[in-house]
Parts: C-alpha cells; structure tokens; sequence
C-alpha cells in the first residue's frame, strides 16, 4: 500500500514538466558555484580571529570530508532516478513521506529567507564605494531584486548559461586570491618579507575562546565548525537540479566526483594560504570581522592591508559583489524549485506545480519571489540585527537538509539491495556506501546539536543570550514538529504511520522514461562531432576546475 501511495504521490510530477535545459557545463558550475560565495571569502575571516590558522585548517577539511560524503550519497540516487522534485522526492519514495514533507519545507524556509539576505549583503558590499547616507540601500536591493526575478522568469537556459559565467568568474576569482596569497606567503609582495609559516609559530596556530588553556583551544576549534559548515551550506543545490539536467546519468555523478577535488582545492588550499598570510591576532582583522559585509569584513583584504598593496581592496570588492549576485539568484531559483517539487507531490498548492510552455513553474516562482520583499527590512539600519538571526536559521535549516539526504541514501542502499539492485547495475555508488553515510550523519548529527555551545557559556556573552538560542535551534523543533504533524494530520490520506519497508520501496517508477530519454539524447550527442584543438585540451585538462 505504501509503494502505491509513493507512486501517485510523484505521478503529478510527469502532468507538470520541467525543461531538461541544463548542460553538463551548467550542472557542474551550479555545484561549485553554490559553494563558493560570502562564506568562504569572508567567513573564515571571523574564524582565523576566533581560534588562528591551524583550527580553520582542520574545521574545513573535517566538514569538507562529510561533505563529500553527503554529496556521494545524494548522487547514488540522483544518478538512478533523477526526479524533478529532487532530495525531497527520494526521502518521499525511499524512506518515509512524512520525511520528504519535512525536508522540502525547511529546505524552501531556509532560501526564502536566505534569498533576501543576499540582497541585503549586496547592498551592503556597495556601501563600500557609496554610503548609505547618500544612496538609500533599498535602491541597490530594488535592483538585485527586479534583475533575479527577469533571469528566473524566462527560462532555465538563461538562468544555467548565466550561472555558468558567474560560477566561472568565481572560480577564476578564487585562483587568483590564492596565487596572490602564494605570492605574499614567498615574499613577492611589496614589502618583500618572506613570511612563510612565521604566523603559526608566533601568535601561534591554535587560538583560544571564551576559556584559557586547552579548553580554550579546544571551544576555539570547535566554533570554526560552525563557520566551516556555513561556507559549505548550498553545496547540495545540484541535488535540486536534477530535473533539468541533460543526461543527468553522467552529469550529476561527474558533478559529484569532482566536489572532492574542487573542496580540497578552493576551500581548504584556501584556509591554509590565509592561515599564513595573516595573524590570527591582526587589529585590521578583529576590526574587519565586526563588519556586516565587503571588502572590509574579507581577511583577503586584510592580507593586501598588511602587505601595502593599493586599490587591490576596490577590485576584491567588485568580486564579492558579483559572488552575492550570483548566490541570491540561484537562492531564488533552488526556492521556486524546492516548492514546485513539494506541489507535485501533493504537499503544497497544486496550483504551484503549474509551468509554462517554457518549463518554468511560474506560480511556485511568484511566490517565492514575494519573499525577497523581506530584504527591504534592511532599509531601517537597526534590521541588519534581525537578519543576522536569519542567517543563523539558514545553518541549522541547512544541517538538517544534509542530516535528512544522509538517512534517505541509508534507506535507499537498503531498499535496493532488497530489491535485487547490485552496485553494478548502478550509474554511480557512493564510495564509503552505507557506512560512510552513518558516519557522515553522527557527524552532522553532533554539529546540529552543539552548533550553539557558546550560548551556553557566560563567559562568550556575559549573560544568557535567549535571541541566538531561539535562531540557532527553532529549526530542529520546527523540524520535528513538521515530521510528526505530517504523520498526524496526512495519516487519513497517504495511510502513514511508519517509514516505508525496504522491499516496499517505489526505486522504478518513472525509470523506464529516463533511460529512454538518455538513450535519445546519447545518440544525438554520438551523431556530433568529437571535439578538437583548444576545446579537446580544455575538455580534457581543464573542465575539471569548472
């Protein structure tokens, strides 16, 4: 009965169709696009001056590492049933319904929020070169605002070749940071000093927080964690993707396999050039973590600070303002996506699972469009308080994306292997299997759960901080509420009082349609030319980084 349900759930899915307009090109920058932004080049700065360069090191590469292994899982799935509803609709179909409703809304709550704190940040970035008293912010959001909207609107094509050159001056962006902090590492700077690793030894690689000592180091290094999940956060966008992809078979595990790389080379080459360029203990860096956003709050900027390079700071800041861009409108777009695949299943408004004639769900759109209205919040200068509330809401609403992909690629392994599916009939298999999805789980599990410590402590605030409490943890009930409420409330009409069975699993419906798709988009792609000279080296050599 379960299986049934499972199924008709996701047949409204195939009456309301996206366009399959997304390339292998667009896919893979939309994955190091979504996590590559603010978090990374900004962020580590308040880490670095929290608990200094050897903490940041080991955060990054231990939440990179469950990473990884969350993106392996989710690409186990996608690549054997790429479905338009994308993770919500495997936690539908191979764990528990209840678990797809929960996950698609927390997942549609945290990029309806995050969606206009991106504009805010973007209007914050260009108070860098224009103050706010002489442009009212709400100009620079109108902007951003009315310019998302226009590529989300017509169409998949525009909004995936747009990414592409965003994702693609990102990536270029972050090649040269680290070479220029390469440079002043070897003493090519302008002040020709060699520093080498002399900041690790003096203030030294481990800082201290809240407490002194060892506990000290050890709270320091714990709350890069927090850090170093925030800069990962959207990493797993390419999971809601999917639907639109071409051949997603070999798109979406290409994608996957090159996460690790690109994690190890953009995030924690990244951390490790800083945490040598820049003492944890730098006045210009305590002052620039205490900025909302730009190029001030960026420990790059910093390190061209200390090093006497001028104008450098204006250039980085044009960057970060065309990182901002670019995460609020794929932000929008994972939005209307996230809600459009909760209407097909029958989880939202049917009216919302509607597209036009160009695959473009244009009342799931609308709707999540009126939720940047929010960003206008930000006018009033005291309401940048409230959005950093917001921001602590997307974490923990992020934690528990990651948290429920994990326990439905769990399910999914055993309801396959209890349905005869080998690891060779597989397009794609999470290398750690199983096994690495619990431990990647425990892991996030312990994050979710100890995000917060320092509201805890008084010594980090003084007195007991209820406003961070409350931001940093209403996602985990609200979570839990929507899980058993649906169980509750819905059990009338799907029949769902446990997880569903490993045998009773729905793994094929809609599957017969997708290989038959493939079939006809290999043969067109076999009936074209193979590339040669510069795009046969660029394919072979350097798609990888893109």
């Amino acid at each position: 009965m379960q299986k049934d349900n499972a199924s008709d759930l996701e047949k409204t899915s195939t009456q309301h169709d996206l366009h399959r307009g997304l390339k292998a090109r667009h896919i893979t920058m939309i994955a190091i696009g979504g996590a590559i932004g603010t978090g990374l080049i900004i962020g580590t700065g308040s880490a670095l001056a929290r608990a200094g360069p050897a903490s940041v090191l080991i955060s990054y590469s231990v939440v990179g590492f469950l990473v990884y292994l969350v993106m392996c899982a989710l690409g186990e799935m996608a690549a054997w049933l790429p479905l338009g509803s994308g993770f919500t609709g495997y936690a539908n179909r191979f764990c528990d319904p209840a678990l797809g409703f929960a996950l698609g809304w927390t997942y549609w709550f945290k990029y309806i929020i995050v969606t206009p704190n991106q504009m805010t940040a973007g209007a914050l970035v260009i108070s860098y070169w224009i103050d706010r008293d002489r442009v009212n912010p709400g100009v620079w959001i109108t902007i951003f605002y009315v310019t998302i909207i226009f590529i989300n609107y017509f169409g998949v094509r525009l909004f995936g070749e747009f990414e592409f050159w965003l994702s693609s001056f990102k990536v270029i962006t972050i090649v040269g940071i680290m070479i220029m902090s390469l440079v002043f590492a070897l003493g090519g700077g302008p002040s020709h000093d060699r520093k080498g690793f002399r900041y690790w030894k003096d203030p030294g690689a481990f800082g201290e927080y809240i407490d002194e000592g060892a506990t000290g180091r050890f709270l320091a290094l714990w709350s890069t964690f927090v850090t170093a999940t925030f800069a990962y956060l959207g990493t797993e966008l390419v999971g809601v993707t999917v639907g639109e992809a071409q051949n997603p078979r070999r798109t979406i595990p290409r994608a996957i396999r090159l996460t690790f790389f690109r994690i190890v080379f953009f995030y924690i080459l990244c951390v490790f050039l800083l945490g040598m360029i820049v003492p944890y203990n730098s006045e210009r860096l305590t002052f620039a973590t205490k900025q909302a956003a730009g190029a001030s709050a960026s420990p790059f900027v910093v390190a061209v600070l200390e090093e006497g390079v001028k104008g450098l700071d204006h250039v980085i800041n044009a960057c970060i303002l065309l990182f901002v861009f670019s995460a609020s409108n794929s932000d929008l777009y994972i939005a209307s996506r996230t809600i459009y695949g909760l209407a097909c299943e029958g989880k939202a408004p049917a009216f919302l699972a509607k597209t036009d004639k160009r695959g473009v769900p244009i009342y799931a759109l609308g709707l999540s469009s009126l939720f940047g209205l929010l960003a206008y919040m930000n006018v009033a200068e005291d309401s940048t308080t409230v959005f950093g509330y917001f921001v602590n809401l997307v974490t923990i609403f992020g934690i528990l994306t990651w948290i429920s992909i994990l326990v439905t690629h769990i399910y999914f392994v055993k309801a396959r292997k209890a349905q005869g599916v080998t690891d060779e009939m597989m397009p794609f298999v999470a290398p750690l299997g199983r096994g690495g999805s619990i431990g990647a789980l425990t892991g996030c599990c312990i994050i979710a759960v100890f995000k917060n410590f320092n509201v805890f402590t008084p010594g980090s605030y003084g007195t007991w901080d209820y406003k961070n409490f409350i931001t940093g943890y209403l996602g985990i009930p609200v979570y839990l509420i929507l899980i058993f409420g649906f169980k509750l409330w819905y059990h009338h009409m799907y029949h769902v009082t446990s997880s569903i069975r490993p045998q009773d699993a729905d793994i094929f419906s809609g599957k017969a349609a997708i290989d038959q798709e493939e079939e006809r988009f290999l043969a067109r792609q076999a009936a074209k030319p193979k590339p040669k000279g510069m795009k046969r080296i660029y394919k072979k050599y350097i798609a990888w980084l893109f």
